[in-house]
């Protein structure tokens, strides 16, 4: 079958890169793509990732088997609706279902309603009323815009003044748009934080790898947060009866609690998790695979993606048989220059392909192609993924791997798994 993958980021390169990689996939095709996934895939310009009856018009021309939505903004605007009602097969949860990212107020507001663990949190509509809460709370304390912000409208506030300064800032200078409207403010929630994907048809959940993100743009966990700066897994923090209790206590009642408010949820839960001294408890959930944890889990699945996501979309997730590869993956994130803030684009890149034959993955991020040349085109540039059967050797490969790649004003962390690792010591 034809398979049709939406977005141009490193996860949505490493989708297309884990589907092509099906017996069942014939052609894969990309709106828009990057220069990466090119390789895989025939990537599509012209059509914008927001224009649905663009979208389901190409997949009807290309006879399309199956569309798999990777951002949130085309999941929150719809995207699988209109598949759906094209009769095209599509994974990824409904613009209804896809709210438990799309709005935190419902997210924490289900949380609460079915007895989800999650940090204490209020909804503020006005920054007056915010500002109060904060007083009477103090700190340490958590201010996030309620809507879609790029996974960087979260402030973790260790002081009452960061506080008061992030309410300002989002609600009255509007740092992040129209998300900034309502604010969520929480609990700080004491502990170690961690990834866990998941599977769902609706009814049935299975879960994936955990791993783990690095938000923070500099090693030490130091500077401003960021779309993720690397990721690894399996996650030690993640033992088998911490994924257990995470998959009992969370992931199964969510997708429950989903279907009885008439918001059925296909595709895949992300569950941001805080491993507190009373157990797993949830951070945020995200309606679509993570972006940098998916370039460290779908490397390690052994099954077949498209077969799985068929399952997900028409409801027989139950009779899928999901296996995963012994060992560990890290990925390290190379960073343009003055990311998060600002930073020049059209650097070219080179090395790619020494990194290549270095036995590394290189998914492509934020990259264009110019005059025959892949220039930079982003923040986060390019992901660079090591496999290895330890964690330690996995970070070997990752790092010597990205050493091989240069561009002006590069820069990636250089103690990514650094957890993991002191675990092992």
């Amino acid at each position: 079958m034809n398979i049709l993958v939406i977005g141009s980021g490193g996860r949505e390169h490493t989708l297309a890169w884990k589907l092509a990689q099906s017996p069942l996939a014939d052609k894969l095709y990309a709106i828009p793509g990057n220069p990466g996934m090119a390789d895989v895939a025939e990537c599509v310009s012209g059509i914008s990732i927001t224009d649905n009856d663009a979208l389901v018009k190409f997949a009807l021309e290309k006879e399309i088997g199956l569309a798999v939505v990777g951002p949130e903004v085309p999941l929150t605007n719809g995207a699988v609706d209109a598949f759906s009602a094209a009769g095209i097969p599509a994974f990824g949860p409904t613009k209804a279902a896809a709210e438990i990212e799309g709005s935190k107020a419902f997210s924490k507001n289900l949380m609460k309603k079915y007895g989800i663990p999650t940090a204490k949190y209020e909804v503020f509509t006005d920054a007056a009323s915010a500002r109060a809460y904060v007083e009477q709370e103090g700190a340490p304390i958590v201010v996030k815009a309620d809507g879609l912000a790029a996974g960087k409208g979260v402030i973790v506030a260790m002081t009452k003044e960061e506080a008061l300064a992030a309410v300002d800032e989002i609600m009255e200078d509007r740092h992040f748009g129209t998300a900034g409207s309502r604010v969520v403010i929480e609990e700080f929630m004491d502990g170690e934080e961690a990834s866990l994907l998941s599977f769902a048809d609706g009814t049935t959940v299975v879960p994936m790898i955990s791993s783990q993100d690095h938000k923070r743009a500099y090693d030490g966990d130091k500077g401003p947060n960021t779309g993720g700066m690397g990721t690894y897994a399996p996650a030690p923090v993640m033992t088998p009866e911490m994924v257990k209790r995470a998959t009992e206590e969370i992931l199964k009642p969510a997708v429950a609690a989903m279907a009885k408010e008439g918001r059925p949820y296909k595709g895949c839960l992300y569950a941001g998790l805080m491993i507190t001294k009373e157990g797993p408890k949830v951070v945020e959930f995200n309606a679509r695979f993570g972006d940098p944890e998916t370039q460290v889990v779908l490397p390690l699945l052994k099954s077949d993606l498209a077969a799985i996501m068929l399952a997900c979309a028409n409801g027989t997730l139950a009779e899928q048989k999901i296996e995963w590869s012994d060992g560990a993956a890290v990925c390290v994130v190379l960073a343009s220059g003055g990311y998060p803030v600002s930073y020049q684009k059209g650097y070219e890149i080179k090395g790619l392909d020494e990194a290549k034959a270095a036995g590394d993955i290189v998914f492509h991020a934020g990259t264009a192609l110019k005059d025959g040349k892949i220039v930079t085109a982003g923040g986060r540039v390019l992901n660079v993924v090591g496999q290895a059967p330890t964690i330690k050797e996995a970070v070997d490969k990752a790092y010597e791997g990205i050493k091989k790649i240069s561009f002006t004003d590069a820069f990636y962390r250089n103690d990514i798994a650094h957890r993991a690792l002191a675990r092992l010591k």
